[in-house]
C-alpha cells in the first residue's frame, strides 16, 4: 500500500466548528482536509474522510460578496481621504490599488470557503421536483 489514509466512515467524524472550518478552509464533514487545492480551487473530495465536494456549487456568490465588501470598505476609505486630504490623483492610485488587490484576495477565499461550509451544514442545494 501507498501509505495513504484511508477515508473514515461519515459516522464516526464529529463536525468542526463552522467557523474555523471557514477560516482555515477546512472540510466542513471532519474538519480534517483540507477544502482548496491551491489558494481558491476547491479539491475534489476531502482526502481525511472523503467528502465529495463536486455536490457543492458555489457560482458567482463569492464574486459577488467580495465585489460589495471590498467596494464599500474602499470606496469609504477614499471618500475619506479625498475630503480630508484632498490629494492628487496619484496617491489615491498607490493606495487603493494594492488594497483593492489585497482584499479581494482576502475576501474571494473566505466568501468560497464560508459558502462551501454553510452549503453542507444546511444541506443546501438544487431544487428538485418530485
Amino acid at each position: 500500500m501507498s501509505g495513504a489514509k484511508a477515508p473514515s466512515s461519515p459516522a464516526k467524524v464529529t463536525p468542526p466548528n463552522t467557523a474555523i472550518a471557514i477560516l482555515k478552509g477546512l472540510c466542513p464533514r471532519c474538519g480534517q482536509g483540507p477544502l482548496f487545492h491551491g489558494y481558491i480551487a476547491v479539491q475534489k473530495a476531502c482526502p481525511a474522510c472523503g467528502l465529495d465536494y463536486a455536490i457543492f456549487d458555489t457560482g458567482d456568490g463569492p464574486a459577488v460578496f467580495g465585489i460589495l465588501i471590498v467596494g464599500a470598505i474602499v470606496c469609504g476609505l477614499a471618500l475619506y481621504v479625498e475630503f480630508t486630504f484632498q490629494p492628487p490623483l496619484w496617491v489615491h492610485a498607490v493606495l487603493w490599488i494594492p488594497l483593492i488587490c489585497i482584499l479581494t484576495a482576502i475576501f474571494l477565499r473566505l466568501s468560497k470557503s464560508a459558502l462551501l461550509v454553510l452549503q453542507y451544514k444546511h444541506k443546501a442545494g438544487e431544487g428538485r421536483i418530485e
